[in-house]
């Protein structure tokens, strides 16, 4: 995936505007401003057009969850944030847990009531990767999308409701390999999200690690 910006498309498509190529890119131009990667580029947020928060993952993965989370469902994130909003406006509890004191304190001031929103110190395989196993088969959804998270992923297996699934962002770097062999050990399917997102300029992948009969019916 090439990585476009503002500044590199408009020139391109002034030196092509009588061909094809001139064409390509001011389609793309056009759906990036479509679903808003200008806007949380310039505001260094994921949002969409209308400024409303989007997680950040891979818009392929925003788009398939936007159609399969149900209202039920409660929800489990490791690293928090916008996604924490979007969640929270699509399902009837989120529960997250975050490591960053000062962008804790940011967040909070943002959250709603039906967010249970934990700081915990970082201590690689200390207490913030074990939060989630103080929750017994309690969640549809768990996301990994912060910090020490080979441990996060073998600490959330018994927090799962039977056909809950696991979102993994970032699932592209090889760094989380005993992770992601540990969760297809355990019996999990994985179904990949490559593509661009909200404010990278690059490309990345978010992962859903399923099981038979998962809640997202895949």
């Amino acid at each position: 995936m090439i990585a476009f910006s503002r500044k590199f498309i408009l020139p391109v498509i002034e030196k092509n505007r009588m061909g094809m190529k001139y064409l390509s890119l001011y389609r793309f131009r056009h759906h990036l401003e479509e679903i808003g990667w200008f806007r949380s580029r310039e505001n260094h947020l994921a949002v969409d057009i209308d400024g409303k928060p989007l997680p950040w993952y891979t818009y392929g993965a925003i788009s398939f969850l936007e159609k399969r989370v149900k209202p039920h469902m409660r929800i489990f994130e490791y690293g928090s944030g916008n996604s924490t909003l979007w969640w929270s406006t699509r399902v009837v509890s989120v529960t997250s847990v975050e490591h960053d004191l000062a962008w804790f304190d940011y967040v909070k001031k943002k959250i709603p009531s039906n967010v249970e929103y934990r700081y915990c110190e970082l201590v690689d395989g200390g207490q913030y990767c074990r939060v989630v196993s103080e929750y017994k088969n309690r969640f549809d959804v768990i996301v990994i999308d912060g910090r020490d998270r080979i441990n996060c992923a073998k600490n959330s297996l018994g927090a799962l409701v039977e056909g809950g699934v696991i979102i993994w962002d970032n699932s592209d770097r090889d760094a989380y390999c005993e992770g992601y062999q540990h969760l297809l050990e355990s019996g999990f399917r994985r179904l990949d999200f490559y593509g661009y997102g909200p404010i990278n300029t690059r490309s990345w992948c978010t992962s859903i690690f399923y099981r038979s009969d998962n809640c997202l019916e895949i």
